[in-house]
């Protein structure tokens, strides 16, 4: 699917998104929806669309087919054998969770524990190419009623651009981007940052650090969210417990599936850490899982989860997601509560596999 606009941050721009629509059928013939997040090229982690597709087919069916299963809990517990690729792990579990909130008549919300009727949702804007543009964008996108706006930084993009953008925008909530792009050796650049009040700055060092954020957090007044640092419960607790951050991006893809998700939700809610729902590009699918989860309590802070219509000229799932004013009403249909557009996701689709689970 073609993104209506290219979204550029510091690892690159992407527009065309290739990725994988997971269904789970059961005996009875009701099916559930997952999607995979994974890029085609390993620039956000070391997972790809092909190790996607490698992982899927070579391993974790198999696993499902040597394997009786009666709560998607339980699919992550099986697939803890297969060394990280959560990205592809993910994709089969958001599936097997649609498909149980079906049969059980519920939906994905209530199946997870979220008890919110709206959430709030913010939007994520890539580096532009003038500032003047970034403006533009910006007012565009508070005059549609969004709750925050997130900026992608890197270095030489970065102090005097939001400079600019907080004399425009004195009292807007703010928060800055960097996916990894900084080293403690750019510590005092870094520290520029508190004079602009931002909400957090996110993932300013490597992508698998915890102990130098540790040692930036202590520095710097602004605070620090960790993204590619969390792919489980443990790297949750374990960056909580060092002080690497003060809020945690959670991202359903990146720590193996709705299940994991759920448990660092909790162990953050335990320990007072705000966190919020970071997007992937997604499709109708990712989103509507992104929704559900983030109707848990602890999600304090807006997401990244826009409306479909702003991503794509259109989407695979009916009705669209809609963002109104910032917020979204959550549907409390089955499952996910969307159905899937067939036309439109034969129109997009370029291969397709199916798998039986029972292994005859």
């Amino acid at each position: 699917m073609r993104l209506n606009n290219p979204f550029t941050t510091s690892f690159g721009t992407i527009q065309d998104k290739e990725f994988f629509i997971t269904e789970a059928i059961d005996v009875k013939g009701s099916s559930g929806f997952g999607e995979s997040v994974a890029f085609t090229s390993p620039w956000y982690t070391e997972e790809t669309v092909e190790t996607t597709r490698h992982m899927i087919e070579d391993f974790l069916i198999k696993i499902l087919q040597e394997n009786e299963i009666n709560h998607p809990d339980e699919v992550t517990d099986l697939f803890a054998v297969i060394k990280r690729n959560n990205m592809a792990k993910a994709a089969i579990e958001g599936a097997i969770w649609d498909l149980y909130a079906k049969r059980n008549n519920i939906s994905l919300t209530q199946a997870l524990g979220g008890q919110k009727k709206q959430i709030d949702v913010g939007i994520s804007i890539g580096i532009q190419a003038s500032t003047s543009d970034l403006i533009d964008k910006i007012d565009y996108y508070l005059q549609e009623g969004y709750k925050r706006i997130k900026l992608k930084i890197k270095p030489g993009h970065d102090i005097e651009v939001l400079r600019v953008v907080r004399k425009h925008f004195p009292d807007t909530p703010i928060m800055a981007d960097a996916n990894s792009a900084y080293t403690l050796e750019d510590i005092d650049l870094l520290k520029q940052l508190d004079d602009f009040h931002l909400m957090m700055i996110e993932q300013p060092l490597a992508h698998d650090d915890i102990i130098d954020h540790a040692k930036l957090q202590a520095a710097i007044e602004t605070p620090i969210c960790l993204d590619e640092s969390i792919h489980s419960l443990d790297d949750a607790k374990k960056a909580i417990e060092s002080g690497s951050c003060e809020i945690i991006n959670i991202k359903i893809g990146r720590v193996g599936g709705l299940t994991e998700a759920r448990r660092i939700h909790d162990h953050c809610q335990q320990k007072g850490v705000k966190v919020w729902c970071g997007g992937m590009l997604e499709a109708g699918v990712g989103r509507a899982h992104n929704i559900a989860l983030t109707t848990l309590p602890q999600f304090v802070l807006p997401g990244d989860t826009a409306g479909s219509a702003l991503y794509f000229e259109k989407d695979i799932i009916k009705p669209e997601v809609i963002a109104k004013n910032g917020v979204i009403n959550i549907p409390d249909k089955p499952g996910i509560g969307y159905e899937i557009d067939s036309d439109q996701l034969e129109q997009f689709r370029i291969d397709f596999k199916t798998f039986d689970l029972r292994g005859s």
